[in-house]
């Protein structure tokens, strides 16, 4: 398996197109229902150098996923009446994704960016054998491999992700593997063609502790190995807290907080990022410490809250003057490369974070 970093886009490069490997401007992903329209993703922009880990938290309907959908270009099989409106600019090693026709994503998807999704027992064919699927996403790409020499490939890769007897597993279904052996026969299967980019929807999820240890070392052993671009998707920020080098924290469709892992597990900025580390086991706390959650629930995509979608569970937001109501919080730098969107000053935030938060995490 080789890289080719120096590969050329399928398209010139043109003057409005980033220097980074990935840039994501301004999404927006809406879908039209009968109650109104969802707002999965509204106006969401993040970059993504070569090379490097990203980490997206958030809870459950924050549109992480839906996110990763629109990367990979899997919104739009969906007929045009109940399909989604997409507007913003996704581009990948200098080709814009939105505009793009559905060919050249079909192109791209498998062989310049992959996904590991959430659910492998329900994301593979349960009529074909792991080994089948691996084989039919190589030869997409690769029309000129005999079969025999991509049964080699696909042998070489369940190997590499570490499954036992991979020359007798590769003809076994996915329903015969384990949990975690369906997790690696997912990593190997996005792997098959040397993606630059590989987005993991949630990998641990449903897998014990000491599985998902295993997982998130595998991803970190390939990325090194292959030097790709990943994407954690997860709800759990400890699952990120030494894989990635950037974390963004979305809530109700928006970026509410990026920056550095090291800032946001030493100087969260936003209440919703406290509350998410509140939240999060420590292997270091006494039994009997019970966890902080986050009250109330996420909002409703189809009529977000006034203002500041958090301002309902958020404990501070009476400290605003009224502006957690009526005005929605703009993403600004605090400090280089640390944003936040919170109607909070920075100093009574600091302030609040070393008092009240920092003690009790």
């Amino acid at each position: 398996m080789t890289q080719n970093p120096s590969a050329e886009p399928l398209v010139d490069v043109g003057a409005g197109a980033p220097r980074e490997f990935l840039a994501v401007r301004d999404l927006k992903v809406h879908f039209p229902t009968d109650d109104g329209v969802v707002k999965s993703v509204d106006g969401l922009s993040f970059t993504l150098e070569r090379g490097k880990t990203l980490g997206i938290v958030g809870e459950s309907g924050s549109g992480k996923s839906v996110t990763s959908l629109s990367i990979m270009g899997l919104h739009r099989n969906v007929g045009k009446k109940l399909g989604p409106r997409i507007s913003g600019e996704i581009w990948l090693d200098g080709q814009e994704l939105v505009s793009a026709s559905k060919d050249e994503v079909r192109r791209l998807r498998g062989q310049k960016m992959a996904m590991i999704f959430q659910d492998p027992l329900t994301a593979m064919h349960p009529f074909f054998t792991v080994g089948q699927q691996i084989i039919e996403g190589y030869r997409q790409h690769h029309p000129e491999a005999k079969k025999q020499q991509a049964r080699s490939h696909a042998i070489q890769l369940l190997d590499r992700v570490g499954i036992p007897q991979p020359d007798k597993r590769v003809d076994n279904y996915p329903h015969e593997f384990s949990g975690g052996m369906r997790q690696r026969a997912m990593i190997a299967m996005a792997l098959a063609n040397d993606p630059s980019l590989l987005i993991a929807d949630e990998p641990t999820t449903a897998l014990d502790v000491t599985v998902q240890a295993q997982i998130l070392d595998l991803i970190r052993d390939l990325q090194q190995e292959f030097g790709s671009s990943v994407i954690i998707i997860t709800h759990d920020l400890g699952v990120v807290a030494e894989l990635a080098d950037d974390i963004l924290v979305m809530y109700g469709g928006k970026c509410i907080e990026k920056g550095s892992s090291a800032e946001l597990f030493t100087r969260p900025e936003h209440p919703y990022t406290w509350g998410l580390l509140g939240s999060m086991p420590r292997i270091d706390r006494d039994l009997q410490d019970r966890l902080i959650p986050v009250k109330g629930s996420p909002p409703s995509l189809i009529n977000l809250p006034s203002g500041c979608a958090f301002n309902p569970r958020c404990p501070y937001a009476d400290r605003t003057g009224g502006r957690s109501t009526a005005e929605v919080p703009e993403l600004v730098e605090v400090t280089p490369g640390h944003l936040a969107a919170c109607h909070l000053p920075a100093e009574t935030r600091q302030r609040i974070f070393a008092e009240e938060i920092a003690p009790l995490l």
